[in-house]
């Protein structure tokens, strides 16, 4: 208790739990949603709907190691626009598979959907490195308190955002007795959450450092 004490004490290290839970949440509003969104709106058979998955997380994969190749050995971009950037990706592809909605069958969602995950493992592997980045600093010998404290806010906004996201479409199917609005209405509040993710982590990740080179006259 008093190592998580000392640790929520430390501004930077409060603000990040707090981005981590908002921006999970977000992630994982659309886990127990997906797959009856393509069901009921665009009729796809189970074995259709369950495919999105896959889909989605071959999506992931190439979007965490583009960020790798990027970030890591061409020294593209800091950590902290790659999370932004995942964000925004993540909330304009859920702005557009609401859209679709409106189409229903025919339209194009497995693209969609793979176009999603790529923003989500943009945005999941850059978080995890500025993750990796910010546990040493602070109070010494407490990094492992604080990766435990980021992880449990992960874990916690797994299973809230899942909660969340199956709630409100239930609770939106009934009230605007439409499937495709319903389901549209949660996509576009998970899009809400991830750009307000993308706003508090360029407020809370540190800037890219300022190059300190001093040149030469003639150089």
């Amino acid at each position: 208790r008093h190592g998580l004490a000392e640790v929520w004490a430390e501004p930077k290290a409060r603000s990040f739990t707090l981005f981590v839970f908002l921006s999970m949440t977000a992630y994982f509003m659309q886990e127990l949603i997906l797959e009856p969104y393509a069901g009921l709106v665009f009729a796809f058979t189970p074995g259709q709907s369950t495919s999105l998955s896959g889909a989605q997380n071959g999506g992931v994969f190439l979007g965490m190691v583009l960020v790798g190749i990027m970030a890591t050995g061409f020294k593209i971009g800091s950590l902290r626009a790659w999370v932004a950037a995942g964000c925004l990706g993540s909330a304009l592809m859920l702005i557009g598979i609401s859209t679709l909605g409106q189409v229903g069958a025919g339209a194009p969602l497995v693209p969609a959907v793979v176009a999603l995950g790529f923003c989500n493992g943009v945005f999941a592997v850059a978080a995890i490195g500025s993750m990796m980045a910010l546990a040493g600093q602070g109070r010494g010998a407490r990094e492992g308190t604080r990766m435990g404290l980021w992880g449990a806010a992960q874990a916690l906004a797994a299973g809230f955002g899942g909660l969340l996201g199956a709630a409100l479409a239930d609770l939106l199917r009934v009230a605007l007795a439409s499937d495709a609005n319903a389901f549209g209405t949660v996509f576009l509040i998970e899009a809400g959450l991830f750009v307000a993710a993308a706003y508090m982590a360029m407020r809370v990740m540190d800037r890219p450092a300022l190059s300190r080179t001093t040149l030469v006259p003639g150089e």
